[in-house]
């Protein structure tokens, strides 16, 4: 597929339905009690493999398209599958589906595309194993295809290397199922929907902030992720400055219920900053999820100077939402690191690519995890970046881009990654000559609608 450069970029866009909180509302209304109705559920080839895999096992789940109805059996309700559950491109559905599994009376394997079967399942493995789970890796390589047998599993407190929210994930719907309090402890807080969703169902879920046992308004309001409520101690030895706890309590039941979708932040980033870096556009997004655990995107783009407003803030389901305006802006280089990299982890390859068209120098560290995604976004990124004549110096955890170089077309490949597939047709809109990108088909991954609606916003 071919991109050139435009204009400007104007009009409006309804992105599709959060691919993590629609995951989440299939996944927790299969395991609960009654009829769940997901509104705006995203219709992409990921959250379409959770649907099957959860059907596989006994539930009826039925996809209108705008609404997806999931009639739960409960907590113990799912049945051995007759085949193998094939996650495809889905590293969400392969973790968290794990923890479920893993408490099941069944036995189980679970598989999924080349990507999937790279990517690394021992953190997942090594917590799960750790709560009595019978979990392995059948080519002993720590990745899928991985065999379930389901047992009966005991509470642990857990210190995750990585802050991933599908590691902890993964971990609290396998503590729903044990004997006695589950704790997660990561060295920041990640994307916190599951607590969220599962206090909306009816499970018992806190986070507990560094310093002191403080819980993040008992996982379930949309409160800042830095604005903690006084809880009382706990009498446990303080966590390090940034880190985060989730405690989950075992549960009898859970309870069907009526989820409404955000927008996904994720798939509005390409158009933020698309909308940013174009000369000549004005961008409305609307109804975004904009849950402080995923949106540092907002707070980046703040500090690079971009003009950038929220309209209309809102609340539903426990997830806050709101509209967002962008507009072309001079751009000028900071540091993203830290506590902020969880936070906005998917939208970095999109974020480095808006850098090579702001003043100065934009440094990207603490992102290793970008490594172990669909495809090594450090490497791919800094590789197509620099075949379009960018100043990209890649890292060990992260890149360096030297803005303010004009940009030519090039021939780059997308690694059959859905979000470096979208961060290039954007490139390309604002870069000299043609851009051509090689496997562009894999957005339907995430955003079927993709190329339709930057298109319209380019006329």
């Amino acid at each position: 597929m071919e991109f050139t450069r435009c204009k400007g970029l104007h009009g409006e866009v309804t992105v599709p339905g959060d691919k993590s909180i629609s995951h989440r509302s299939v996944m927790f209304g299969s395991i609960a009690k009654g009829m769940t109705e997901v509104h705006n559920y995203l219709q992409g080839a990921d959250c379409l493999s959770t649907i099957s895999c959860f059907q596989k096992m006994g539930i009826e789940i039925e996809n209108r398209g705008d609404v997806v109805l999931v009639r739960g059996n409960g907590l113990r309700g799912l049945s051995r599958p007759e085949q193998v559950l094939d996650c495809g491109n889905s590293g969400t559905t392969t973790r968290l589906i794990s923890g479920i599994l893993s408490a099941q009376d069944f036995d189980v394997t679970l598989t999924g595309d080349a990507s999937i079967r790279k990517r690394p399942m021992k953190r997942i493995i090594e917590p799960l194993s750790l709560m009595g789970a019978s979990i392995a890796s059948v080519n002993g390589n720590d990745c899928a295809p991985l065999t379930i047998s389901g047992r009966k599993l005991h509470g642990i407190s857990y210190t995750s290397k990585v802050a991933s929210a599908q590691v902890k994930s993964a971990i609290l719907l396998a503590g729903l199922y044990a004997d006695g309090e589950t704790r997660v402890t990561e060295p920041y807080l990640s994307r916190n929907h599951s607590e969220i969703m599962l206090n909306y169902f009816g499970a018992d879920v806190r986070t507990e902030a560094a310093g002191a046992a403080d819980s993040f308004a008992a996982a379930g309001t949309a409160e800042p992720a830095d604005t903690f409520a006084a809880a009382g101690g706990s009498g446990r030895a303080p966590l390090p400055a940034g880190a985060a706890t989730a405690v989950i309590r075992p549960a009898e039941e859970l309870h069907g219920n009526l989820v409404e979708v955000p927008g996904d932040i994720s798939s509005a980033a390409f158009f933020l900053c698309a909308g940013l870096m174009t000369p000549n556009s004005e961008i409305l997004l609307k109804n975004v999820g904009i849950n402080p655990t995923r949106a540092g995107i907002l707070r980046v783009i703040r500090d690079m100077g971009g003009d950038l407003t929220l309209l209309d803030e809102r609340a539903g389901s426990g997830e806050p939402t709101a509209d967002i305006l962008v507009r072309s802006s001079s751009l000028h280089g900071t540091v993203i690191e830290g506590a902020v990299i969880p936070t906005l982890i998917d939208e970095l390859p999109m974020i480095a690519a808006m850098a090579c068209f702001a003043d100065g120098v934009t440094v990207i560290r603490d992102a290793a995890e970008l490594k172990v995604k669909e495809s090594n976004r450090i490497a791919v990124m800094a590789e197509n970046l620099t075949a379009m004549g960018a100043d990209v110096t890649e890292t060990e955890d992260g890149l360096i881009i030297r803005g303010g170089r004009p940009l030519h077309g090039a021939a780059v490949d997308s690694h059959s990654d859905h979000r470096i597939a979208m961060t290039f047709a954007v490139t390309g809109l604002c870069a000299d000559g043609v851009t051509e990108i090689a496997g562009a088909d894999c957005v339907n991954i995430s955003y079927p609608q993709f190329y339709q609606d930057l298109d319209r916003l380019a006329r």
